[in-house]
């Protein structure tokens, strides 16, 4: 059986060879380079636009955004009731609203023409004041950024649950807090690349793109440009990385596919990197202002929320859907019914923000998370205990949270117990208290998390040929995770076939059965169900077929290592591929069978609900004010582990990003709305010079679905952030700091901790 075993990756050998096929790499016949000239401002009217009377020679094509006024608007998938949705078009139209955004487009036989050719234009704007901080933007008297709506809010979403006012009146003891969560860059290795070509004798489009999902890329063209969408083909070769940020529809898909259609040849487009820190949408952004009714023993009896959530300038596909998940998961592990939450989607002159890797949930979870450690300390109660006084119990699993979300299952005890006991939280702690007496800063911190996962259905196709290979066709759209290696594993245990015969294709519009692609942890939960469905059938059939042919009964053939064999007797068999054989042979089939080896299904899961315990410690330079990891430990619950290797793999590269944006990372733009970090010297990302030992364990509470699994790859964003943030603040809490944002770089700590000095100073 593979399935549990940590295979390696079957994806890796070309990628690591450097022979894998990335948008760069795709080059066709009397392929031209398109470029976009950006605002160098993030608010401004559009006065003039000007060219050279003549372009230089190689140019071959120019357009404004009055020039692309046919062209639709971009789609956005999730949108509020009531909502006030702004219009993107392709290129700005009359006014710019963020930095970077595009105002005309440059195609040309090659790219650094069309980059030159870019430099001749001139374009004269009207600055206008900027929305930068989303708060101010609320303020009576700001002016919306987009006239036609008013005011700055895009959405309100406001719940109550239970009796908020009565849990207050009667708890011990109320604990409030406000935090921010910054902006931060998904910055996948691989920038955003897109190649269209256009054939004016078929009609048909045929995209390359470095997208999460295909088939919705193609559905948003179609809308966008007004195409036939059976007159579109969307191709997603190898995907360096996408974190959420490329399950959408940008300015730039649209623009590379209606300039093909126009100048009839293929039409490329790859990002720079500034370009992507510019324009990608950006994830997080939020203030949330928290108040909790608590009793003496640290149990929390209602909650209220104030969540504003930074949207940007306009709407990408899930940009309003990400804040209300938050608000929906804000209860976290614990049984709080009383409720009172409210959401504010306001429009700032700042890119968009959208689903990045968890999107929503580690919000959700770093605000709870936070709070649990507030509350502790205001006690003067052990974290550790406030946590598990306030858990769900694992004998109320289905549990249905106020917000409306049924927990699948869950043992949040057994979570934190596990870490407590690997880390030695209890040695930890009175280590803690000797280093702290010879002036070390030693901090210890928690976070216990759920998330929510696997939103949507997935399609797979099951194929052996008659060579006895198979084909494995899934409607996911891996970039980077390994799931062809994980559906392999799949398909071998249930067919029986050597992990060298079985090919995992995906990401062509026109081959694989549609599918929403990768994003929320749906991948394997998802897909691999779809995929195990479908192997039931072909395996139904060849247990009939080889049945035929062994004189047996279907019940009693094993298909395994390669061969279909009658059950105690491995002598009295013969191999898969003879079977597959006569699969497609009608004389040799049993009566009233038709030919072939193949399912297609589609699999329409449950929410899964993953969790886990993460463990940070750290130790605070006081002279410096460099936070140093001394050990991270992440105990996680997926279900059932179908490849540990690869979840391994996930937890680590979540748990990077983790350490990014509770130490390194931060979008910054200054008053005037300039964005001041637009590359990679001035956004930092975290090294492996950074990244401390990473401890992994694994609980294992069976989801009720076929495979028992449930998403791995977001785990470690949720859980991971603010257990490091939770003992940065434990390890200064005994001088009054409190930590009101993130990341934690030296700067900030060591202002704090000055201001610690000049209070302690001057209180003598």
């Amino acid at each position: 059986m593979l399935v549990g075993r940590p295979v390696k990756r079957v994806e890796d050998p070309k990628l690591i060879t450097g022979n894998g096929s990335y948008v760069p790499d795709i080059k066709l016949p009397n392929m031209a380079y398109m470029h976009v000239v950006r605002s160098p401002h993030p608010h401004a009217i559009i006065e003039r636009i000007e060219t050279p009377k003549r372009f230089p020679k190689g140019v071959l094509a120019f357009y404004t955004g009055r020039m692309l006024a046919n062209l639709g608007p971009l789609p956005v998938d999730y949108v509020e009731k009531e909502s006030k949705t702004p219009r993107q078009y392709p290129l700005a139209i009359d006014r710019v609203r963020y930095v970077g955004e595009g105002v005309a487009v440059i195609v040309a036989e090659d790219e650094y023409t069309a980059r030159d050719a870019a430099e001749l234009v001139s374009v004269e704007y009207q600055p206008l004041k900027a929305v930068v901080d989303p708060l101010k933007a609320l303020e009576t008297g700001t002016a919306p950024i987009h006239k036609e709506f008013g005011d700055n809010i895009c959405f309100r979403w406001v719940r109550k649950y239970g009796d908020v006012k009565g849990a207050f009146e009667n708890s011990y003891t109320t604990v409030s807090f406000d935090t921010w969560i910054q902006r931060i860059a998904p910055s996948p290795m691989e920038t955003r690349g897109i190649l269209s070509s256009y054939d004016r004798s078929t009609g048909l489009l045929t995209v390359w793109s470095s997208t999460q999902s295909p088939h919705s890329l193609r559905e948003w063209l179609s809308e966008a440009l007004k195409h036939p969408e059976n007159l579109l083909r969307v191709i997603a070769p190898d995907v360096g990385g996408g974190f959420g940020a490329k399950y959408n529809c940008y300015p730039e898909d649209v623009l590379a596919c209606y300039l093909s259609m126009k100048i009839g040849r293929p039409v490329k487009w790859v990002e720079s990197r500034t370009e992507n820190l510019q324009t990608m949408s950006h994830g997080r952004g939020m203030h949330a202002d928290v108040e909790a009714a608590v009793e003496k023993d640290g149990r929390v009896k209602a909650l209220k929320a104030r969540i504003v959530a930074d949207l940007g300038a306009y709407n990408h596909s899930f940009t309003q859907g990400v804040p209300v998940i938050t608000a929906r998961m804000i209860t976290g592990c614990y049984r709080i019914r009383d409720l009172e939450v409210e959401v504010l989607g306001v429009l700032t002159n700042k890119v968009a923000t959208n689903a990045y890797r968890g999107a929503g949930r580690p919000e959700a979870s770093y605000i709870i998370e936070r709070l649990m450690d507030r509350v502790a300390r205001h006690l003067g109660l052990d974290p550790a205990e406030v946590r598990r006084v306030n858990f769900i119990p694992s004998t109320e699993f289905p549990y249905k949270t106020v917000t409306g979300y049924e927990y699948d299952s869950g043992d949040y005890v057994r979570a934190l117990d596990r870490a407590l006991e690997l880390v030695g939280y209890w040695e930890l702690r009175r280590e803690q208290k000797r280093l702290r007496s010879f002036g070390r800063l030693i901090g210890i911190g928690i976070s216990s998390y759920v998330e929510v996962c696997n939103f949507a259905y997935q399609s797979a196709q099951v194929r052996v040929d008659p060579g006895g290979k198979v084909y494995v066709l899934t409607g996911t759209s891996p970039h980077g995770q390994g799931v062809a290696t994980a559906l392999a594993q799949i398909v071998s245990d249930r067919l029986g076939f050597h992990l060298e015969d079985i090919s995992v294709l995906h990401g062509d519009t026109q081959l694989i059965p549609r599918g929403p692609g990768t994003a929320g942890s749906w991948s394997l939960t998802s897909g691999g169900n779809a995929v195990l469905l479908a192997c039931g059938d072909v395996a139904d059939k060849m247990r009939k077929i080889a049945a035929g042919l062994l004189e047996a009964h279907p019940d009693d053939i094993v298909l395994e290592a390669g061969r279909a064999f009658i059950r105690g007797s491995p002598e009295h068999g013969l191999s898969l591929r003879e079977v597959a054989e006569a699969a497609y042979d009608v004389d040799r089939l049993p009566e009233g069978m038709e030919p072939g080896l193949v399912s297609t299904r589609f699999y329409t899961p449950n929410l899964a609900f993953p969790f886990g315990t993460h463990v940070a410690v750290v130790e605070v330079d006081e002279e410096t004010g460099r936070v140093i990891l001394r050990r991270i430990l992440m105990v996680n619950d997926c279900g059932r582990l179908v490849n540990p290797l690869l979840a391994e793999g996930q937890v680590h590269g979540g748990a990077v990003q983790a350490i990014g944006q509770a130490l390194y990372e931060e979008h910054l733009y200054d008053r005037d709305g300039m964005l001041l970090t637009s590359t990679l010297s001035d956004y930092l990302i975290p090294t492996s010079a950074d990244i401390p030992l990473m401890e992994t364990e694994w609980t294992c509470t069976p989801a009720p679905n076929p495979l028992g699994s449930k998403g791995i790859g977001e785990a470690a964003t949720i859980g991971l952030t603010q257990a490091i943030v939770n003992a940065v603040e434990d390890a200064l809490s005994h001088l009054g700091i409190k930590i009101p944002e993130t990341p934690l770089n030296p700067y900030k700590i060591f202002s704090n901790l000055q201001t610690s000095r000049h209070k302690a100073t001057h209180s003598v």
